[in-house]
């Protein structure tokens, strides 16, 4: 019964850490997110954003890497979105900040791979 408590006040503590945001959601330029955009982690595992139909403040994303493959609708708020447990965040023009959690495996520990996109020309 013990750790049911420890796993409730974690989680109450971790969800009262986040901030959710007070802007609206409002279109944004197309221009701006369509097209493939790659990087390259730390560990040198490339990954891919494939950003297309951009509508109002809503999108269509393929997400590679590794063997990893999402398809997701998305919706873009503040220059980001999350795709699964990967969040990218527009920076500059043709410049994007991505960040992914990973689990590893044999511990169960999570990190934060963090590493910036260009989008192809």
């Amino acid at each position: 019964m013990a750790d049911i408590w420890g796993i409730i006040t974690a989680n109450y503590k971790a969800v009262g850490l986040t901030v959710p945001s007070k802007t609206p959601y409002v279109p944004v330029d197309p221009a701006l997110y369509e097209g493939n955009w790659t990087g390259k982690y730390p560990d040198n595992k490339t990954f891919k954003f494939t950003i297309t139909n951009v509508s109002g403040f809503r999108a269509k994303v393929q997400y590679q890497s590794g063997g990893t493959n999402k398809f997701q609708e998305v919706l873009i708020k503040d220059n980001s979105f999350r795709i699964g447990d990967t969040k990218f965040k527009l920076s500059a023009l043709g410049k994007a900040e991505v960040k992914n959690v990973v689990t590893d495996p044999a511990s169960g520990q999570t990190y934060l791979d963090s590493a910036y996109a260009a989008r192809a020309k």
